[in-house]
């Protein structure tokens, strides 16, 4: 199977160098989205061997993560494997994403930080329970961590949703639009790097906008979506 890595980063120009390269010597391809910075984000992923996308300003992870999504549907990888740009997600995880993805290699896997939260924050913790539960009831699937961005996602997949959010909520999307399919949703224990960096969630903004997503799925959630054309 061809995988490739997609990073969506902006202003993360301290930890993108070494990530892409861990990343790398995997042997995988790496797509670096460059969400508008104004550090040097873009070139030094660049330097490391990663193909770089670069968004003018500023457009948000979910818009960054679909144009990652296009190039590799574009290219005819077989799926991706997402991870945050900020170091918080190992690389030495990815061999488990993979040993996975030759077991399932139809479905969305998601990394699962809450084996093992050691550093997370408690308002964070408490809130990714909250949000897991109600995401998993309207997935019908029981999903631990359905706010974690280090996660895999079948190409097949990625060709019969129709992804519209521009931001964080597009993790969501994600896992209730291939839940209506009927795809799976796995998770795997996964390791997670805190420091002290600050959260580029807005717990405001992006709350209300994750409220608003979840209303408008719970009122959709009785329409019968389109037959997948990839299963045709």
């Amino acid at each position: 199977m061809r995988i490739c890595v997609i990073i969506p980063v902006h202003n993360e120009s301290r930890a993108i160098g070494p990530l892409v390269a861990r990343v790398r010597e995997k042997g995988l391809d790496v797509v670096v989205v460059d969400d508008g910075s104004t550090d040097s984000s873009a070139t030094i992923a660049g330097n490391q061997g990663a193909e770089v996308i670069t968004n003018q300003h500023k457009q948000g992870k979910g818009l960054s993560l679909k144009k990652g999504f296009e190039y590799a549907l574009q290219h005819d990888y077989d799926g991706v494997i997402t991870m945050d740009g900020d170091g918080q997600h190992d690389p030495l995880d990815i061999d488990l994403f993979l040993q996975k993805i030759h077991q399932q290699p139809r479905a969305v896997i998601t990394g699962s930080r809450m084996e093992n939260s050691t550093g997370m924050p408690p308002i964070r913790y408490m809130t990714n329970i909250g949000m897991s539960r109600l995401i998993s009831l309207l997935c019908r699937q029981a999903i631990p961590d359905t706010q974690c961005g280090f996660r895999y996602i079948s190409s097949v997949i990625l060709r019969d949703v129709d992804l519209v959010s521009n931001d964080f909520e597009i993790e969501t999307e994600v896992l209730i639009k291939a839940s209506r399919y009927g795809y799976p949703v796995l998770s795997l224990p996964i390791k997670t790097i805190y420091r002290n960096e600050q959260s580029k969630i807005s717990p405001l903004k992006d709350t209300f906008r994750f409220i608003v997503y979840i209303v408008k799925e719970l009122f959709s959630s009785a329409k019968r979506p389109p037959e997948p054309h990839s299963r045709v």
